[in-house]
C-alpha cells in the first residue's frame, strides 16, 4: 500500500463539528488526507454523505462512530468503532435513544447558560440560533459558536471557561463492555480514543487498558493531539506490547485553534502503514 497520510477521528456538524460530513471531505482533500473516517458522538448519521462525498474526491471514508462509556469508575471515556454496519436497525434503535437523551441534556445546558446570561443583563440565546450551527443535534460546541456570534464571548475557549463548563449536565453513558460486544456485533473493531483523557499517569493508564483489552477492546488511538510526545511512546509501546491495534486521529470539529486536519501535536502527520492491520482485523471480525 503506498504512504498517505490519513486521519480516522474526525467530527461532523452531525454531533459537534462545525463543518457539514461533505464539507470535510474537501477539507481532507484540500490537506492532502486520502483515508477518513467521521467518527461523530453517539451518531452515525453523516456517515453516508461522506461517503458519497468521498467517492468524488477520491477520498476513502470508513464508517466510524464515537461512543460516549462508562468504564470502572472513569465516565465519558470515549471509545471509537471503526468499520462498522452503520446501517444496523438494532444498533440505529440504541443510537436514537442516546440521541434523545443527549438532546435533552443539550437543551438543559443551554437553559442554564441562558440563566447565566439574564443574571448578567445579557441577551439570551434562542434554540434556533444555536441550531443554526448543527444539523442532526446541539451540542455544546454549537452553543459554544453562538455565544462568539452574539458577541457574548471573545473565543469559543472563552466561551467554554465562562459559561459551558460551570452549567455542564452530566451524559448518559454505554456500559463499557456493552459497548465493546455491540461494535463487534457489527462487524467493527473498538478502539480507546485519546487513551490518556482516562489518566496521564502510566501506573493507572497501563492497568486500565490491561483490562479493556481483557473485555475485547482491538485498539488505541496511540497518535493523538491530547497526548504528548512522551505519553504517545508510552500508548505505541503499550499497543505493541498487547498486540493492539495503533489508530491516529486529530479529534478535528472546527473549532479548535491551530489544530488541523490530518495532524497530531506538534504537526506530525498520520501515516496510512496503520491501515493494514486494522483492515486485517475487521477480516477477522467478519469471519
Amino acid at each position: 500500500m503506498p504512504t498517505m497520510n490519513i486521519d480516522l477521528h474526525i467530527h461532523s456538524s452531525f454531533s459537534d463539528g462545525a463543518f457539514t460530513p461533505s464539507e470535510l471531505v474537501v477539507l481532507a482533500e484540500k490537506s492532502d488526507v486520502r483515508v477518513i473516517a467521521i467518527a461523530d458522538h453517539d451518531s452515525v448519521a453523516g456517515v453516508e454523505e461522506a461517503i458519497s462525498a468521498g467517492v468524488a474526491f477520491d477520498i476513502e471514508v470508513i464508517p466510524a462512530v464515537e461512543l460516549s462509556v462508562q468504564f470502572q469508575e472513569w465516565q465519558d471515556v470515549h471509545l471509537l468503532g471503526y468499520g462498522i454496519d452503520f446501517r444496523d436497525k438494532t444498533f440505529l434503535h440504541n443510537l436514537d435513544g442516546f440521541r434523545s437523551r443527549r438532546e435533552g441534556r443539550n437543551d438543559e445546558i443551554l437553559g442554564l447558560v441562558n440563566d447565566s446570561l439574564r443574571v448578567e443583563g445579557r441577551s439570551e440565546l434562542s434554540r434556533d440560533s444555536v441550531l443554526a450551527f448543527a444539523r442532526d443535534a446541539i451540542g455544546r460546541p454549537h452553543i459554544a459558536r453562538a455565544l462568539l456570534e452574539s458577541g457574548h464571548v471573545d473565543s469559543v475557549e472563552d466561551a467554554f471557561r465562562r459559561y459551558l463548563v460551570p452549567c455542564n449536565v452530566p451524559k448518559s453513558y454505554w456500559p463499557m463492555d456493552e459497548a465493546i460486544a455491540e461494535i463487534h456485533r457489527i462487524g467493527g473493531v473498538a478502539v480507546l480514543a485519546h487513551p490518556t483523557s482516562i489518566s496521564k499517569d502510566p501506573e493507572i493508564l497501563g492497568p486500565a487498558i490491561a483490562a479493556l483489552h481483557l473485555s475485547g477492546l482491538d485498539g488505541i488511538e496511540v497518535y493523538n493531539n491530547m497526548g504528548w510526545p512522551l505519553e504517545i511512546e508510552f500508548l505505541r509501546r503499550t499497543a505493541l506490547h498487547r498486540g493492539l491495534l495503533l489508530t491516529a486521529g486529530s479529534d478535528f470539529h472546527g473549532i479548535e485553534e491551530g489544530l488541523e486536519i490530518g495532524k497530531g501535536r506538534e504537526g506530525i502527520r498520520f501515516d496510512s502503514a496503520l491501515l493494514a492491520p486494522l483492515y486485517e482485523r475487521l477480516r477477522k471480525i467478519r469471519g
